[in-house]
């Protein structure tokens, strides 16, 4: 398993449960079976998945009298943006030379 904190927020969130989890966790915490309640699987598969968010650094464990609700840690995701955010215009300058060429595809440039 990567140890660098890139990698395991990388590896994390290949996985669509995983991703899922993250996406219910951006409205507000929730608890392990609020989290398990759109998948059909058991709830040692869920408590897999939250421990391999929260060894990733994407999510974290409250503590509210019995209840241990887990709410996003959005740190991970900031660092994981701005390492996107560097090939961004690698993107841009691709679709935008994607873009020319189509356009001259439909005015008939030979190009």
């Amino acid at each position: 398993m990567p140890t660098d904190p890139l990698s395991m927020t990388l590896s994390a969130l290949a996985d669509p449960t995983r991703r899922a989890i993250i996406a219910r966790l951006a409205s507000g915490e929730a608890t392990v079976s609020e989290l398990a309640e759109p998948f059909t699987m058991s709830m040692p598969a869920i408590s897999k998945h939250l421990r391999v968010l929260e060894q990733a650094g994407l999510i974290e464990q409250g503590r509210e009298a019995q209840f241990r609700p887990r709410r996003l840690r959005p740190d991970r995701l900031r660092d994981l943006a701005g390492w996107l955010e560097t090939y961004r215009h690698f993107w841009d300058d691709s679709l935008d030379r994607l873009g020319a060429y189509l356009k001259d595809m439909q005015e008939g440039d030979p190009r």
